[in-house]
């Protein structure tokens, strides 16, 4: 068992939880590697979350169900789903769940799409 306080902020506990501060952290992070979308979108890269307990991929989905141009929580399934907010959007998602990255019916995490990219 755990001592970790858990807060709402995950982006402040790396590997515990996914949520908007963190991927708006990865984001930055992987700035100018093509680990994002806009960067790697012209490649064929859908961007996605898989949940490493199950091996089901997702792709990332607005909240009206139409594909997202960007990674977001708001179209996953309840399943994954931690906590939500006082406007019932995603605050936090499961630890299992990560950002990444489909292409030709493969997954990719931000280090592969960025490799894959650069080669």
């Amino acid at each position: 068992m755990s001592n970790l306080a858990m807060t709402t902020d995950c982006s402040q506990q790396p590997g515990l939880h996914l949520c908007s501060e963190k991927l708006a952290k990865e984001n930055r992070d992987f700035t100018g590697t093509g680990g994002v979308s806009k960067e790697n979108r012209s490649h064929g890269f859908l961007p996605a979350f898989r949940d490493n307990e199950t091996g089901t991929v997702y792709l990332s989905c607005n909240k009206d169900g139409s594909q997202a141009a960007i990674h977001m929580l708001d179209g996953l399934p309840e399943e994954l789903i931690l906590e939500r907010d006082e406007e019932n959007s995603i605050v936090m998602v499961k630890a299992s769940v990560i950002p990444g990255f489909v292409k030709e019916n493969k997954f990719y995490t931000r280090e592969q799409a960025a490799r894959s990219v650069l080669e």
